[in-house]
């Protein structure tokens, strides 16, 4: 049951986090903080998403502050590095962030950018972490197939534990896929599998290795576990540039996995100059249990006016979309 509205905004609060390095976009990453009965819960879909989407999101977030989490299989979750579409020569700075992280993740395909920027950057990576480091890369659906095999190509010299989402539809993935099988590199799918009507249809086409997935936007933590079930296929479980209370769902999710074989996205705490509480990996890893923001913090990083009363609008549209959807059930 979906939780009275009173009782969501009773104890609301919305915030603004500066980052290190511009990401995704954004310098400030916001985000409505509020407390259950099983303790704190983030609500922060990207901006640009529709009410229709967002729902999802605030779905998850209720269920994470109203509903008792799986048990863990995992004390600990192993997470990776995440490096922006810097400039090479800020690549070890970005990376002395990351406390003992043994993998990271690259920003490749930036709007604005070229693969010469690609190949600067992810040198940058190698040299710095040796050859005993793993190296993912990220493109955001940012290459057509052509583009991605040819990247993709170029990239390989420097070992790729695999290229995430390099092509925007299913069936890019696929035949870029079949086109790269030769090179012994596997695809992931990530906005294949949390914007997707249907989160299985990359699985079932037979488009990706693995799957990358995230609570927030697949409706919350069971909900995802049930999809990782079902596909069939290894996960990575990341994050959507959460603050510390949505990556402690994250956790949440990668320490009910029956099996987790990769390094998952939840060390992005790193990316933030200022966070709520701290999550910031140490020793390569992240805990698993719930976090309680500092009162200080929440003070200190309240957003401004007009940007709370955004978001309780949107809070409350998408409220009132799962309401009606359960009055229907």
């Amino acid at each position: 049951m979906i939780p009275p509205l009173t009782d969501v905004l009773s104890t609301a609060r919305v915030v603004a986090l500066p980052l290190h390095t511009r990401f995704r976009g954004v310098d400030v990453r916001e985000a409505v903080l509020f407390e259950g009965p099983q303790g704190w819960a983030e609500f922060a879909p990207f901006t640009e998403y529709d009410d229709a989407e967002a729902s999802a999101w605030l779905a998850a977030a209720l269920a994470d502050a109203w509903e008792p989490r799986p048990a863990p299989v995992r004390d600990v979750v192993r997470v990776n590095a995440t490096v922006p579409a810097v400039a090479a020569g800020r690549v070890g700075a970005v990376l002395a962030r990351f406390e003992g992280c043994r993998t990271a993740k690259v920003k490749v395909a930036e709007p604005g950018q070229t693969l010469a920027d690609d190949i600067a950057r992810v040198r940058a990576v190698r040299e710095a972490m040796g050859p005993e480091g793993r190296i993912r890369v990220d493109a955001n659906g940012g290459w057509n197939v052509d583009e991605a095999e040819r990247a993709i190509h170029a990239l390989a010299v420097y070992d790729l534990e695999y290229a995430e989402q390099p092509c925007p539809r299913v069936e890019d993935l696929a035949e870029l896929r079949q086109r790269i099988r030769y090179m012994g590199i596997p695809v992931a799918a990530d906005e294949s599998v949390r914007k997707a009507a249907d989160p299985l249809a990359v699985a079932r086409a037979g488009a990706a290795d693995l799957l990358v997935v995230k609570a927030a936007p697949l409706g919350g933590i069971r909900r995802a576990l049930g999809i990782v079930a079902e596909a069939g296929l290894p996960v990575v479980v990341s994050s959507a540039l959460d603050t510390a209370v949505g990556l402690s769902q994250g956790a949440a999710l990668a320490a009910a996995l029956p099996e987790l074989d990769h390094d998952c996205g939840l060390g992005t705490a790193s990316l933030f100059a200022d966070d709520v509480a701290e999550a910031r990996p140490r020793d390569g890893a992240v805990g698993i249990g719930r976090v309680i923001p500092d009162p200080a913090a929440l003070s200190r990083l309240a957003a401004p006016a007009e940007r709370r009363d955004w978001w309780i609008d949107r809070l409350t549209r998408c409220h009132g979309l799962l309401a009606a959807g359960d009055d229907r059930a």
